[in-house]
């Protein structure tokens, strides 16, 4: 069993979910953030890969993205950063590996640029667990990158909206492994959340008796409307306000205690 469906075992409900861009706020501040999440009670972290063009991401990731790409990260530097994480510890502060599992998200061009085989490749020997492509197709997936994504022990993870037809969305259920992506809405990243619209739309995923867990992302942002979506979702993806959490505060690990404490504060 991989970690993500381990997660899923421990955990039934209240999954958290938190959403980093790879290179932000420091070039070299990658493992920082995703140790500080760790450590704060994230169940699982996804690691964004910034690039120039984002088509799902709000302002304030599409921020967070551009100052990385200035900071000087790419795919294969973010691999660099990763070669050790599941096992290195910070030298001051004797922080373990990341044992939670890791998800990177992004967008074709840049993989396809890399390689696709080769990103796959390199994702399962540093200790990814599955990947987020928004813009990978379906037909796309299926036709030619899903068996090399399978090739290499990689979970994928599809993205449903409201309007997505009920047909649809259980072929990219049974299509996605680890678990399905349920989008508030078909704006971007950050969207204020249409409670009674998100609440048919979770509750109509609940009738289908999908395969896989739920969880909720675009306008999680904080303590109340984690809960709301967690009654009928197995969890939530928090990204914008997170990464303003950070934008606001020099110190990582300060930055995120607060921000996670607010999102369940028994941690």
């Amino acid at each position: 069993m991989n970690r993500i469906n381990e997660i899923f075992e421990k955990k039934d409900n209240n999954i958290l979910n938190v959403y980093c861009t790879a290179g932000y706020p420091q070039l070299n501040s990658t493992l920082e953030v995703m140790q500080a999440l760790q450590q704060n009670g994230a169940d699982i972290i996804e690691l964004g890969m910034p690039y120039s063009d984002p088509l799902a991401d709000g302002p304030v990731i599409q921020h967070s993205s551009s100052i990385a790409l200035v900071n000087g990260m790419t795919i294969a530097k973010l691999f660099e950063q990763l070669k050790d994480f599941r096992n290195s510890s910070s030298p001051t502060d004797a922080i373990p590996g990341i044992t939670v599992p890791v998800i990177l998200m992004g967008y074709m061009n840049p993989v396809l640029q890399y390689g696709f085989e080769k990103f796959c490749a390199d994702a399962a020997s540093v200790g990814i667990d599955g990947l987020i492509l928004p813009d990978l197709p379906e037909y796309e997936f299926e036709k030619e990158y899903g068996a090399i994504i399978q090739k290499y022990n990689l979970d994928f993870i599809f993205l449903v909206t409201p309007e997505t037809s009920e047909e649809r969305i259980k072929k990219l259920d049974n299509l996605s492994t680890g678990f399905l992506y349920a989008v508030t809405s078909s704006a971007t990243t950050g969207s204020e959340i249409n409670s009674a619209r998100t609440e048919e739309f979770l509750q109509k995923l609940r009738n289908l008796n999908l395969k896989n867990p739920v969880l909720v992302g675009f306008g999680i942002s904080n303590k109340q409307s984690f809960d709301a979506v967690c009654r009928l979702a197995d969890g939530a993806i928090i990204g914008s306000a997170y990464i303003k959490a950070l934008e606001n505060n020099a110190d990582v690990h300060a930055a995120t205690k607060e921000f996670l404490s607010s999102i369940r504060p028994a941690l």
